[in-house]
Formats: C-alpha cells, sequence, structure tokens
C-alpha cells in the first residue's frame, strides 16, 4: 500500500488528488486508512503507472479507457491498439507541421523589427495590428 503523498513524490500523476480519473472511471476510489489517508494498492499503482506511461504519449482520457478496455480482453487482436497508435501518430504528425509552420511565421515576424527601435516604431507591433480598411464605396 502506497500513500497519496509517496505517490505525489514518485510522480505517478501530474495531480494524484484529481478526482478526474476516478470520475472518467480509469481508476476506484483509493482505500482510507483509519487516519483516513488515502492508499493505493499494488494494482492501483500498477494502473497509475500505466496511465501516467499513456499520458506521456499525449493519448486523451478516451484514448487510454480504450487501452484499458482493451487489457481486459486479451484475446482481442492486437490490430485495435495499433490502429489507435497509427491515428495518434496522424495527429501528432498534424501537430508537429502546425508548431514548424508557427516557428517559420514566428522567425519571419521577429525579422519585421531592429534591436534599436522603440516601441512605437516596433515592426512586429505594427504587423500584429489590425490595418485601417479601405472603403470601396466613395461617399
Amino acid at each position: 500500500m502506497m500513500k497519496i503523498g509517496e505517490l505525489a513524490k514518485r510522480r505517478w500523476l501530474l495531480d494524484p488528488n484529481n478526482s478526474l480519473l476516478r470520475e472518467e472511471g480509469l481508476i476506484s476510489a483509493p482505500e482510507r486508512t483509519e487516519g483516513n489517508f488515502r492508499v493505493y494498492n499494488e494494482v492501483a499503482l500498477e494502473k497509475l503507472a500505466f496511465i501516467k506511461n499513456c499520458r506521456a504519449l499525449d493519448l486523451t482520457l478516451n484514448e487510454i479507457k480504450r487501452l484499458i478496455s482493451l487489457q481486459h480482453s486479451p484475446s482481442t487482436p492486437c490490430e485495435a491498439v495499433n490502429e489507435m497508435i497509427d491515428m495518434h501518430l496522424l495527429v501528432v504528425e498534424s501537430r508537429i507541421e502546425d508548431l514548424q509552420n508557427l516557428h517559420g511565421d514566428l522567425r519571419k515576424l521577429r525579422l519585421k523589427c531592429g534591436n534599436a527601435r522603440s516601441v512605437d516604431q516596433c515592426g512586429i507591433l505594427g504587423e500584429l495590428s489590425p490595418r485601417p480598411q479601405r472603403s470601396s464605396t466613395r461617399i
């Protein structure tokens, strides 16, 4: 058995007091000692380690739920797990592409302003500020 404070020290979860994992049905409520401390048994600790590893891969709670569900069906073909990871890879690759585009945009934006300018002459702020729209109709 391990108390919640010991669990936090081991960083098994970002916030072990967070009831989100219980609310989502990923873990059961921990047992309580006579002093009302929460304690986790070995099965719960293994599940928490599994969840932590999944979160380190940025898997969503729904993906983690699905993987836990698949663990309880050991005869299920592994293809379901492979497909989930393949889909997650596509999401990550898309995010990487978005971040690379953001990186390029920020580098271009940085070139808009030299170091020896005042804020009212800042090319970055000028680029980010909305420009007045010209009306195509004449009064």
